[in-house]
């Protein structure tokens, strides 16, 4: 069962925070996903997109709230509910194709090690490690911290008060440097086209970019024996 005190810091969450679909991650997608595995799979949303998509064979969830997971297990091949932090992966798993890791290593007390037991155990050579993570250095949170002192938690976002992590686009791509994996790709999310503050972006030179990046989607391949 998943830990009843991690359990207890979720109660409030309302149902989007479990079933949003993460189609910003379509840049970072493979053409084929093959076997998927997603850490944190809410409500199954994503995975459920993913599904009806050729070239997806397999779906896999896992996640650690039982009323989410029950949720997602009427839509994906195989759902889990278990804290992949504190309890082993099923004995019937073979490496996967493609990891999401969704807006969840923010979550946990080592992500580091969580990300090495993917990498090194569940992530077949050449396949794809995809992670979203927030950005602390957000403006948000950055000018209340320095102008007023103020460091507060809220119900979701930047700042959701079940983060037990914090990172900035140079220590999320520090998180993604395993040395199992090829060099990791980092691009920001929230800058949709033809949207204004993509034109801001680029009429400022990308110079205010990580003060106005809300998150930061990250993926790396597996090297395949013999590749550096």
């Amino acid at each position: 069962m998943p830990n009843i005190k991690n359990m207890q810091t979720y109660q409030g969450k309302d149902v989007p925070y479990f079933n949003h679909t993460r189609f910003d991650i379509l840049p970072a997608l493979p053409t084929a996903c093959g076997r998927v595995l997603e850490i944190g799979c809410g409500a199954g949303a994503t995975l459920a997109w993913l599904r009806k998509r050729p070239g997806t064979t397999h779906t896999t969830g896992v996640e650690i709230f039982p009323d989410a997971a029950q949720r997602a297990a009427e839509h994906l091949d195989e759902v889990h509910c278990l804290d992949f932090e504190r309890h082993s992966a099923p004995d019937h798993w073979v490496p996967f194709d493609t990891i999401l890791c969704l807006d969840v290593l923010e979550h946990m007390v080592d992500p580091w090690r969580a990300l090495n037991r993917l990498v090194t155990y569940h992530l077949r050579p050449g396949g794809i490690l995809i992670v979203t993570l927030p950005n602390v250095r957000h403006h948000t949170v950055v000018l209340p911290l320095l102008l007023r002192g103020r460091w507060e938690y809220q119900e979701a976002g930047i700042m959701d008060r079940t983060h037990l992590r914090f990172f900035s686009r140079a220590s999320a791509l520090a998180l993604m440097r395993h040395p199992a994996l090829n060099a990791p790709h980092c691009s920001p999310i929230g800058f949709e086209k033809n949207t204004l503050k993509r034109v801001l972006n680029r009429l400022t030179l990308r110079c205010f970019e990580e003060w106005i990046t809300p998150q930061y989607l990250l993926s790396a391949r597996k090297k395949t024996t013999g590749s550096s």
